[in-house]
């Protein structure tokens, strides 16, 4: 077991509390804070805060950090990347690292089809950009999203997002035509079937009637899908259904995007979470631990459609940076180096297996425990029956596991669920011991 001193005062501790006034007085109140604490500095999967406290990391910065904490890898190509060009914008002046990631990036993507990328600054644009490409090359004006969905919030991702509170709510008016379907969500079934034995397809209906009632497919540019739905609960979407996409989307000429920013580079066991169906996308929109954690995103699709842009059509001043690159390229290497997608799949297989524990001996109010790799989680409701999402017990349990040295999210459209994102180089001391603290602050919110 790590050393149970590593809390050493309450949290907030007093550097933190002193840090938090400052922030209230010169940040927008705006900014929402999930863990009221303070960090200083980070390594692998452990972070630290002002006060000296050191907490097992199972948020890893909303997905970012699969190959962990100031990776050593990243670290040096960020250093050396820095003592030789920091910015020139890449539609000014060429470099070698943008081009080299295009590549590494078009030859990892699923599907035997030629394809081209560019990079920009976040998930929210990349997503944005994809829409944009995908409207240009159909000529189309209509997106399909899917309900719990979340894009991102720019204008355009956030009109994408499935989810009002916080994210779109006095925000309007939205993008127009966007069109809305329920997503595959076997727990909360939308066609109202018995899905405790898994997602059986009904609500896919839900589009062939939306293209009767509310929009026809010779309008819609794109469908866009989170593999698994991330910050809507962790709700994956069944192999069968996503092929089920595929050849909707090519009978009607339809541009499939697939949105791996919160997925992919691992998330789910596979480099990106499409990968389990079998299916090629058209577009891929990465984000996140893509850049080891430095800001960086991309956007991968078919050469036909990506092509199919004007010359000046695509741009953004600091999209691709080339310590963003470097970063990114020591990320890939660290996959490679460390064989993560291997020790993703045993992380995920243990989180998985722990939270099924912890809903045998709850099975009152841990209604489902679900994912994919150790993208997984738990979903707590009030009673077992009525399914009532209980927010009150969810933050219960993830304020008692931080003042036990656990940094844990919530999720979910009614902010009822516990994801677990945690860096893939955690070791399997630091892993047993964040499930057993998850699994005591559960018991006592019972």
């Amino acid at each position: 077991m790590l050393e149970s001193t590593r809390i050493k005062t309450e949290i907030p501790g007093p550097k933190s509390r002193a840090l938090m006034e400052r922030r209230h007085n010169a940040v927008s109140s705006g900014v929402g804070i999930a863990t009221p604490m303070v960090a200083k500095e980070a390594k692998g999967a452990l972070l630290t805060d002002v006060d000296g406290n050191t907490f097992i990391d199972f948020g890893g910065g909303i997905g970012v950090m699969n190959v962990g904490h100031a990776d050593s890898r990243v670290v040096e190509a960020i250093k050396e990347q820095a003592d030789k060009l920091t910015h020139s914008c890449f539609y000014v002046t060429e470099y070698e690292e943008y081009i080299q990631l295009a590549e590494k990036l078009n030859a990892l993507v699923p599907g035997d089809t030629e394809k081209r990328s560019f990079f920009v600054n976040s998930g929210a644009e990349a997503v944005e950009n994809a829409a944009k490409i995908a409207r240009y090359y159909t000529g189309r004006p209509a997106m399909i999203a899917f309900e719990n969905s979340f894009h991102g919030r720019t204008m355009f991702a956030m009109s994408l997002t499935g989810k009002t509170d916080p994210y779109k709510k006095g925000f309007g008016p939205f993008v127009p035509e966007v069109y809305r379907v329920p997503a595959p969500y076997a727990y909360r079934c939308p066609a109202g079937r018995d899905c405790s034995g898994g997602c059986q397809g009904d609500c896919f209906a839900s589009i062939e009637r939306a293209f009767v009632s509310t929009v026809h497919p010779s309008s819609v540019a794109a469908i866009i899908v989170e593999p698994v739905i991330g910050e809507g609960g962790f709700i994956p979407f069944p192999d069968f259904y996503l092929r089920r996409l595929r050849e909707l989307c090519d009978e009607h000429g339809i541009v499939m995007i697939v949105d791996e920013v919160q997925t992919g580079f691992g998330r789910t066991g596979k480099m990106f979470a499409i990968e389990h169906s079998g299916v090629e996308p058209d577009i891929i929109t990465t984000a996140k631990s893509m850049g080891g954690g430095l800001p960086i995103a991309g956007v991968t699709g078919k050469a036909e459609i990506m092509d199919s842009v004007h010359v000046g059509g695509l741009g953004t001043t600091y999209g691709g940076n080339p310590i963003a690159c470097a970063a990114a390229l020591a990320v890939l290497e660290a996959f490679e180096e460390k064989d993560l997608l291997a020790r993703a799949n045993a992380v995920g297989e243990r989180v998985m297996a722990a939270m099924r524990e912890i809903q045998d001996r709850h099975p009152d109010f841990v209604g489902d425990v679900r994912g994919r790799g150790p993208m997984a989680a738990m979903e707590f409701v009030t009673d077992a029956e009525s399914r009532t999402p209980d927010k009150e017990r969810t933050a219960k349990v993830i304020g008692g596991a931080l003042q036990e040295g656990l940094l844990l999210l919530s999720a979910g459209q009614y902010g009822n669920c516990i994801r677990t994102l945690m860096p893939f180089v955690i070791t399997d001391e630091e892993l047993e011991e964040g499930l057993a603290v998850l699994g005591r602050a559960v018991d006592a919110a019972a």
